[in-house]
This record gives C-alpha cells, sequence and structure tokens, in this order.
C-alpha cells in the first residue's frame, strides 16, 4: 500500500487518475479518494470501499469552505503541511449514530450483571467493577451503562465502579463530557431511571435535559484511537464496541478483538453491535446471547 506521501507526489495525468467530476463543487479525482482512503486506513483502521466516495466527499466539503480551499488537491496539500487536520479529519469521515438504550437487550443483559454484582456485597465487602465504552459517540452509551449501574447497585458510593469511555473523535467527546441532551433524545429512557435526570432552565432555548451528576460521575472520557497503543491496563469487567468493527476489515477486526479478550477479565463480557460479528468462533470467547460473548473463566 503506498504512503499518502507517494499518493501526493502521484501524478495526475492522463489515465493514471480519473479526472475530476465537473457537476462538484469541488476538483476530486480518483487519486485524491484514494489518498484520503490511504489516510483513514493508516490513522484509524477505518476501510473506506468505492461505495463510501460520495459520503467522504460530502464529509470533507465542509472542510474545505472552512479552509477556503478549493479543491481536494490543496486538501491534501494541507493535510501534509499541518499534522492536527488529521485529527479534523477523522473526525469529519466518522459516523456517530447512536441513542439511548440502543440495542436494549445489552442493557437487560448488563442488569443481571449488575444485579450479580451487587448480590456479592455481603460476601465481599468494597468490590471492584469496570466497564469500557469503546467508541462512545456523543456519550449516549456509557450514560446508559452508568444510568443502569446506578439503579441496580444499592449504595453503589461504597464500590470501586468506574466507567471508561473513549472514542477517536474529538468534536463529540466535548458533547459527551457535558451531559446535557435535546430533550426529545431522551425518549427512550425507561421511566425507571428518569429520576436521573435534570431539566436545564434556560429560558428562550430548545428544551435541555441533563444526567444528573451522581451519575456522570462514573464515566472518566478519554480520546483513543483503537489503531494505537492503550494506556489502559484492564482488567475489565465488561467492553461495549457496538458498530465500530463496522469500519474496519477483517484483518484489523480480528486484532482488534484479540486485544479486547486480553483486557477482559475471565468470566467477562464483550457486547458488538447488532450487525457485527466475530467472523466466526473465536478462542476464548463463547456466545451467549445476540451479540453478547463471555470470555471464558
Amino acid at each position: 500500500m503506498r504512503s499518502p506521501r507517494a499518493a501526493l507526489a502521484a501524478p495526475l495525468a492522463a489515465g493514471a487518475a480519473a479526472a475530476a467530476d465537473p457537476q462538484r463543487e469541488f476538483a476530486f479525482s480518483r487519486t485524491d479518494f484514494e489518498f484520503l482512503v490511504q489516510l483513514a486506513y493508516e490513522h484509524a483502521g477505518i476501510s473506506l470501499s468505492e461505495g463510501k466516495r460520495n459520503l467522504v466527499y460530502g464529509r470533507l466539503s465542509r472542510r474545505l469552505r472552512a479552509l477556503g480551499l478549493t479543491s481536494f488537491a490543496q486538501y491534501r496539500a494541507h493535510l501534509e503541511a499541518n499534522a492536527g487536520e488529521i485529527e479534523r479529519f477523522i473526525n469529519s469521515i466518522s459516523t456517530n449514530h447512536t441513542k439511548f438504550f440502543r440495542e436494549a437487550h445489552h442493557f437487560a443483559h448488563l442488569c443481571s450483571v449488575a444485579q450479580s454484582f451487587a448480590w456479592g456485597d455481603h460476601k465481599h465487602g468494597a468490590r471492584r467493577l469496570r466497564i469500557w465504552s469503546a467508541g462512545c459517540s456523543t456519550g449516549e452509551e456509557p450514560y446508559t451503562i452508568a444510568l443502569v449501574l446506578r439503579r441496580e447497585i444499592a449504595e453503589i458510593a461504597r464500590h470501586d465502579v468506574r466507567i471508561l469511555a473513549t472514542d477517536i473523535d474529538t468534536d463529540v467527546l466535548a458533547k459527551a463530557r457535558g451531559g446535557e441532551y435535546a430533550a426529545d433524545a431522551l425518549d427512550s429512557i425507561p421511566d425507571a431511571y428518569c429520576r436521573f435526570l435534570q431539566p436545564v432552565n434556560d429560558a428562550g432555548s430548545p428544551a435541555t435535559v441533563r444526567i444528573a451528576h451522581e451519575v456522570r460521575s462514573l464515566i472518566t472520557f478519554r480520546r483513543l484511537n483503537l489503531m494505537e497503543a492503550w494506556p489502559m491496563k484492564g482488567p475489565f469487567d465488561a467492553i461495549f464496541c457496538r458498530n465500530v468493527m463496522i469500519y474496519f476489515d477483517n484483518p484489523t477486526k480480528s486484532k482488534l478483538i484479540e486485544r479486547f479478550v486480553r483486557l477482559i477479565k475471565p468470566g467477562g463480557w464483550l457486547y458488538i453491535g447488532h450487525s457485527e460479528s466475530l467472523l466466526g468462533s473465536h478462542p476464548g470467547l463463547h456466545l451467549m446471547g445476540r451479540t453478547i460473548y463471555r470470555r471464558d473463566a
């Protein structure tokens, strides 16, 4: 695979690259697209097929306008000259669709995990529980996890309970840390959890709700590129990595799962997205429910 620098240097001679589409606002050649495909793969493990070409154009056109550029060739040069732009590039092409209690069967199962943890309190005193939301987007997933734990574990403050929430996109992390959402975005939260939601009284602004501090305090948000070194050592009782691996090719998925398994404690859990799979069986993991896997005890 050519490096992005080599792709940038490649001549745009006839036959070497497709001509720019004259119907587009910005000149966008095949060489431009191939450069961006390689950059996304090398820096974030994101695999972009030819079918994503229009999506890439649409997402990045906003960056070109913001930067005052007139072509993707100029944007390629800007990426080469400004290392900080790579983060903005990854943010732009990442998809962050999520909602509270998405794939509700995972959280029904998490309730049973939390109840088992709470049931053991009388035997073991203060205990440790760690959960990782890998690819947390704007925060709905880790806040849902925190809502479940806060409700199901009695006297949770007596225990060492923490949720790590990570994402590669700094923009969505900023929103997640705030813990504030449009009131209608919380419609999917069951009534039993509504006591942990607080109206934000800001006259003249759309109805907004804040997640209660006692829930937010369980979560630590951090930027993390899953393709790079991971600073945390684990072990985790559960890892949520849902609708993230759909962006990766099969070798990248396999390596990521292996890394997850090493961080999940024996008997711990891995939750993946409804459209994802582990590419067959995986040593050390057993399917226990729909997209719910358990590590060998």
